[in-house]
């Protein structure tokens, strides 16, 4: 039997980026050093007003071709985690197929998860490599939150950033992707929620658990959102030890999702784990929902601190209400004769 494994990543972001200082200076009652003491934000990537999340899935998917000299039609199967798809339908990863020149027999299928996303499509992704259903397959995350925000939004606008990322799952003979573990709570659906757009008239939907004080389209309660997450992560972490039966001590890196940085440091402090092993790179990038693991996987790769053989808790929470989690060992190894993976911004 073949297992799942998480091979090769690329990333990409939207040509614009916006700084703290561009805000500061648009809107001057903004707080930005306070903002950014909470958030560890300074830097997010906009996308413009005619690209669309699969744009930059398909760049994304672009670089890792020509990167690792890949051969597309190998491909088998395209999972694309979006939660700002092109269209009510068709299926955007349908478009993305035949976008990105991928053959006809491959599958494609979108699936609307956030910040759990990621965790999920590698679930997906071992499960139709273990059944022999495929042998690799093209898992993207691509998000353009930024559509939904009011530009005077101020508790959105400094958090979201947008970006894509593009990782090969293949078949490996060893099992590295194990115990997983997942979670939904769906009565805190509008604690994080998009009310108009789907078939549901808005005057009809969930209502948010408290006033809405921006015009954004996206809803956050924030405060909801840190006592969910401080709520279910410790647990889920326990319970993937226990499943594995390792400690916490062999877990080398606990690859959070990067939703701000005060939040990473509460969850760092209630698991009494070191600064070391719970990397943070969101400054420059901002909360790039369904890509933030990845692209942090991506950037550790690139510095040299994912070696094969290292051990890491995969973990993301968030919209939905939905958590899900994993334990990862590390099996790829870049090819010596290309060149590595620039990285783009420090990881703490």
């Amino acid at each position: 039997m073949s297992y799942g494994a998480i091979g090769p990543i690329a990333i990409h972001f939207p040509q614009r980026a916006e700084d703290n200082e561009q805000l500061a200076a648009e809107f001057p009652k903004w707080n930005m050093p306070a903002i950014y003491e909470k958030t560890g934000i300074r830097r997010r990537y906009i996308a413009g007003p005619e690209e669309c999340a699969s744009d930059l899935g398909v760049a994304a998917a672009e670089k890792l071709f020509r990167a690792y000299g890949m051969d597309r039609s190998t491909i088998d199967f395209l999972l694309l985690c979006t939660q700002t798809p092109d269209y009510p339908l068709p299926t955007t990863a349908c478009l993305m197929q035949a976008r990105l020149g991928l053959p006809s027999r491959c599958g494609a299928l979108d699936f609307n998860l956030g910040c759990s996303g990621f965790v999920y499509g590698l679930a997906l992704a071992d499960g139709l490599i273990q059944t022999g259903a495929a042998q690799r397959v093209l898992l993207i995350t691509a998000e353009t939150y930024s559509k939904y925000i009011h530009p005077t939004d101020r508790s959105l606008r400094t958090i979201f950033g947008d970006g894509a990322a593009a990782t090969l799952i293949e078949a490996h003979p060893s099992r590295s992707l194990e115990a997983f573990v997942f979670g939904t709570d769906g009565r805190g659906g509008a604690t994080l929620m998009v009310a108009d757009g789907g078939a549901r008239p808005p005057h009809r939907a969930l209502q948010p658990t408290k006033r809405h004080r921006w015009p954004s389209r996206l809803f956050m309660d924030g405060p909801e959102l840190v006592k969910f997450t401080l709520h279910v992560v410790p647990p889920m972490v326990e319970q993937i030890l226990q499943q594995t039966g390792l400690c916490r001590e062999q877990i080398d890196f606990f690859l959070l999702h990067q939703a701000t940085a005060m939040m990473l440091e509460q969850l760092r402090h209630r698991l009494h784990l070191e600064p070391h092993r719970v990397p943070i790179n969101l400054e420059n990038y901002g909360n790039t929902v369904s890509s933030t693991v990845p692209i942090l996987i991506h950037d550790l790769r690139a510095a040299g601190q994912l070696q094969p053989g290292k051990r890491s808790m995969l973990i993301g929470y968030g919209v939905g209400l939905s958590w899900a989690g994993c334990l990862w060992t590390e099996t790829w190894q870049a090819d010596p004769a290309l060149p590595p993976p620039d990285p783009v911004t420090p990881v703490e």
